[in-house]
């Protein structure tokens, strides 16, 4: 297949066979109808790949990691080494990582947990269900190679694993998910500062001390691929700071959450609205959908669904749904210094729910904070910096760049609201 970031990538060895009997799954396929980055093109318009393409760049990358360590596994005791199965397990786990995700990818998860949060279910539970539960085509698949293979797969997901440096290549730092999706978000939106080199970072990587005669973590040739890794953490933080945390991408999810809270409390109350799914009756009654219900959303469904109900006798949903369908966009206003603490966040909610209040505007759904933050290197010794004498040691010890922003959280703290009282915010913000 050719592949906009990777190039041509196929899959053609014995363990990788099973990659093309997945994509013929209906789990896989679904993933073709839902978009990487939700929302992100309405500030982005290139930002519509899937999360389809980005499953396959996660088991090219991990192809290619796979590679890499099969050089170098020489120093380490047979039982220790990478099998054949064990590379099969783990670009299962790479391709499979994002089978249980909702509409819009994360937007949907974070909708449900805003609107009923007694059902909030995180993507990773779902897919693990995906995994283990008989009848899917993905379990079906799964366990026609080993009956034991689902249930290893969800556990190499969740980043556990007899060998560490495959656990958290998977699920850790510097995964096979952050490394495809980083290069894939930053050549969709066209941001050039979030790429780095990723052919470099793999030839760097070397195992990690062992203790205690276990299977060692990972860790990286200090003299060569040390700007390797600070440029993969410098390229997360600058697409958290221009892409993911983008205004208009925010206000289009502050919509989404509150269309969907909305939706619920009018089935709740007994309001019949057309076309809706079958998994929103389910969460309106305060249940976990069915999985084949849940699996039946996905972003033409959701997105047809907020269109139809441009059509409901709710005016607030009525009106929410138009502004999203045509674009017509919450407006933001960014809070800094004192305006930013915890008190000056209440305060200047209250103003802007007063100011919707006296605009005719339902301040449950046209009034919010949006608090967006993240910790782009969280340093967990899961891939440590070798010199060729003395002990490992962290990246952030070795890094002035790394030293500076290892545990550092980025936040961005917005109000949201409709373009018809912008002046008004702005003016009551002067007074904070």
């Amino acid at each position: 297949m050719r592949d906009p970031v990777h190039g041509l990538i196929s899959f053609e060895a014995d363990e990788e066979r099973i990659v093309v009997e997945l994509l013929a799954t209906p789990e896989l396929q679904r993933l073709r109808r839902i978009r990487q980055l939700g929302l992100t093109c309405l500030a982005f318009p290139g930002a519509v790949h899937t999360r389809f393409s980005h499953a396959l760049g996660a088991a090219h990358v991990m192809q290619q990691l796979i590679l890499r360590l099969r050089k170098i596994h020489h120093e380490l005791p047979i039982s220790q080494r990478l099998s054949s199965e064990c590379a099969r397990d783990a670009i299962a786990a790479a391709l499979l990582h994002d089978v249980g995700h909702g509409p819009l990818s994360h937007l949907f998860e974070d909708a449900v947990a805003h609107a009923c949060p007694e059902n909030a279910r995180h993507h990773e539970a779902w897919t693990a269900q995906v995994l283990c539960e008989p009848g899917t085509g993905v379990n079906t698949v799964l366990g026609q190679h080993d009956p034991e293979l689902p249930a290893r797969v969800a556990q190499l997901i969740a980043g556990h694993h007899e060998l560490p440096y495959l656990a958290r290549s998977v699920s850790g730092t510097f995964d096979v998910d952050r490394c495809d999706y980083l290069l894939r978000d930053a050549h969709s939106t066209g941001v050039g500062y979030g790429d780095f080199d990723l052919a470099w970072l793999i030839r760097s990587l070397r195992f990690g001390e062992s203790h205690d005669g276990q299977a060692p973590g990972l860790a990286i040739d200090g003299p060569k691929g040390l700007t390797a890794i600070e440029s993969f953490i410098l390229a997360r933080l600058f697409m958290f700071q221009q892409v993911y945390f983008h205004k208009s991408t925010r206000a289009a999810e502050c919509m989404i959450i509150a269309i969907l809270r909305r939706a619920l409390v009018l089935l709740q109350q007994g309001v019949r609205l057309a076309h809706t799914p079958s998994a929103m009756h389910a969460l309106a009654r305060g249940e976990q959908p069915p999985l084949g219900e849940y699996l039946d959303l996905d972003d033409h469904v959701l997105l047809e669904t907020i269109k139809e109900w441009r059509h409901a006798e709710d005016p607030i949903l009525k009106d929410l749904c138009q502004r999203l369908h045509t674009r017509t966009l919450f407006k933001t206003e960014e809070l800094f210094g004192e305006a930013a603490t915890k008190t000056g966040q209440e305060r200047a909610l209250a103003l802007v729910r007063e100011i919707a209040q006296d605009a005719g505007f339902a301040p449950d759904s046209y009034a919010h904070l949006d608090l967006a933050t993240v910790t782009p290197y969280e340093e967990d010794r899961s891939l440590m910096v070798h010199f060729g004498r003395g002990p490992h040691r962290c990246p952030s010890e070795v890094s002035f760049v790394l030293d500076r922003v290892k545990n550092e959280s980025l936040t961005r703290v917005r109000l949201v609201f409709p373009g018809e009282v912008r002046e008004r915010v702005q003016q009551a913000l002067e007074t904070l």
